[in-house]
């Protein structure tokens, strides 16, 4: 061949080095761990050392009084029995403690008493075995209004928190509106950890400004944020209603389906994807409660189911009583395409004849469709291995092999 292939091979190595590096440092893909399927928002006056436990209670209750609906709604004995065992064993698997919107604005002191109370609560949760897999604190905004309270009350709850022997969880940093906040936020999280002996905090943002989605110069704002952060964003959490408020929309259509937000979903969903940040879709505030547990209930198997469709995983939790539509809306959706999912990976591994041919692509999607079955406690890992035979590190490999 007149071709010189390892000279021309060498020269482009060289030439695409940087961008090589770059694209590995700011896509490093999805991350490999279980990413939970609800965060659930408590106002910190009202968070407990036995809030979780006291939150599962409450939902089992919830579920004997509507025994029959709920039996109804959800269709499946199976999915039913699990959503009653995962109430036993963990009905909170994220949790964040409020200081912001759900708290709301109040003296010094008393904002200062509530956070130091709730950081030694979760310290003690932690230290007795009863905390969620996954925890954190809403903090206010790092707007001029409320910056040095949010200051104030982040250091004060890692301080506590870490005096009375706990462990930090996330950050949630709400109504973020520039890329020079994400970057400040950066930096006080470094002034903490030095000034703490730490490392390693990390911070959700969260989307409640169509701001943070386009910039006064027509760009996602969004996608810059999550680089500006330094490798400290962990996900994206998507506000229904401050959102669609600032976008205009009456009150009564403000909801995780309207198109405003599906507009903002969908560009946070370009921004993140293959950097390992993850989404988080929002909530709704009709709560099964009182005369309306049908209403409530069906509204929200509607909205996760739908979300899960879209490929949002996560969502808020406002509610005991939205516990056990959480988990039916989201063990339905994983036992109800695990089958198909299974029988396709199988064909694919086995190059088999099959009336989908699939990509890699694609057999990745399979492959992270099952983990997170696996991590959702909708299916076994025995389960899968039958189906599909593989093991669960081997299928976690295909699902998020990295770059």
């Amino acid at each position: 061949m007149g071709i010189d292939i390892d000279r021309l091979t060498g020269e482009l190595d060289d030439r695409l080095a940087d961008a090589d590096a770059e694209l590995a440092r700011r896509f490093p893909g999805d991350r490999s761990g279980r990413q939970p399927v609800h965060t659930v928002y408590v106002p910190a006056d009202r968070y407990t050392a036995d809030l979780v436990p006291e939150w599962g209670s409450a939902a089992g209750r919830t579920i004997d009084e509507h025994a029959n609906l709920f039996a109804e709604l959800v269709g499946d004995p199976e999915v039913a029995q699990r959503v009653r065992a995962k109430l036993d064993r963990e009905p909170i698997e994220d949790l964040r403690i409020d200081l912001e919107d759900g708290y709301g604005a109040r003296a010094d002191d008393v904002e200062d008493a509530d956070t130091t109370a709730a950081a030694r609560a979760l310290a003690r949760s932690q230290g007795d075995g009863t905390a969620p897999p996954f925890f954190g604190l809403r903090v206010k905004s790092l707007e001029a209004p409320t910056r040095s309270r949010g200051i104030r009350t982040l250091a004060l709850f890692l301080d506590t928190l870490l005096d009375a022997g706990g462990t930090p969880g996330v950050v949630t940093l709400p109504k973020v509106t520039s890329v020079d906040q994400v970057e400040a936020m950066v930096h006080l999280l470094d002034g903490i950890e030095r000034d703490l002996g730490i490392d390693g905090l990390r911070f959700e943002i969260q989307i409640e400004t169509p701001q943070s989605i386009l910039g006064p110069d027509g760009t996602a704002l969004v996608a810059r944020m999550i680089h500006a952060a330094d490798g400290r964003c962990s996900g994206l959490h998507y506000g229904t209603y401050d959102y669609s408020a600032f976008c205009g929309i009456a009150a009564e259509f403000q909801s995780m389906a309207h198109p405003v937000a599906d507009h903002a979903k969908l560009v946070m969903q370009a921004a993140a994807a293959g950097t390992g940040v993850r989404l988080s879709d929002g909530s709704t505030n009709v709560l099964p409660v009182g005369d309306n547990v049908r209403a409530g209930w069906h509204l929200h198997l509607e909205l996760v189911r739908r979300s899960l469709e879209r490929g949002y995983y996560q969502g808020w939790d406002l509610h005991p009583a939205q516990l056990p539509t959480r988990f039916a809306a989201t063990f339905a959706f994983y036992r109800s395409g695990f089958g198909r999912a299974a029988e396709r990976l199988r064909a694919y591994g086995e190059r088999s004849g099959s009336a989908t041919l699939d990509e890699p692509a694609t057999a990745r999607a399979l492959a992270d469709f099952l983990v997170r079955a696996l991590h959702a406690n909708a299916v076994t890992a025995d389960e899968v291995a039958a189906a599909t035979g593989l093991d669960t590190d081997t299928l976690t490999a295909l699902a998020r092999p990295g770059r």
